[in-house]
């Protein structure tokens, strides 16, 4: 059995847009997700899914600044299956707003 391979789109830490292939590889009983990024060189930790594996890069991705994310399966098995299958959008984390000090900061506040 091949493994699965995901074009991943979005905005980097730089707000540039990008898109590069995810790839997976065999580590035990597990899965790692790969990304290669300029000089970044994404790896996780091994998952038993390939899917887990690929939602743990994003969660990484978003932490360091990425935004926009979406993927779109383009091997399923080791098969290529072109541009068929839908991306899959992962909303970007909320940022809390900052507390607004003082009265009228106080008062801003009331109103949100």
């Amino acid at each position: 059995m091949g493994l699965d391979k995901h074009q991943l789109a979005g905005l980097d830490d730089r707000e540039r847009g990008f898109s590069r292939p995810v790839e997976f590889e065999r580590d035990g009983e597990g899965y790692r997700a790969i990304l290669r990024y300029e000089t970044l060189r994404a790896m996780t930790e091994a998952h038993p899914t390939q899917h887990e594996a690929l939602a743990t890069l994003i969660q990484t991705l978003q932490a360091q600044g990425y935004r926009q994310l979406k993927t779109q399966m383009s091997f399923r098995d080791g098969l290529y299956l072109g541009s068929q299958e839908l991306w899959v959008e992962y909303p970007d984390p909320l940022e809390s707003e900052p507390e607004q000090s003082g009265l009228l900061g106080r008062m801003l506040n009331w109103f949100r």
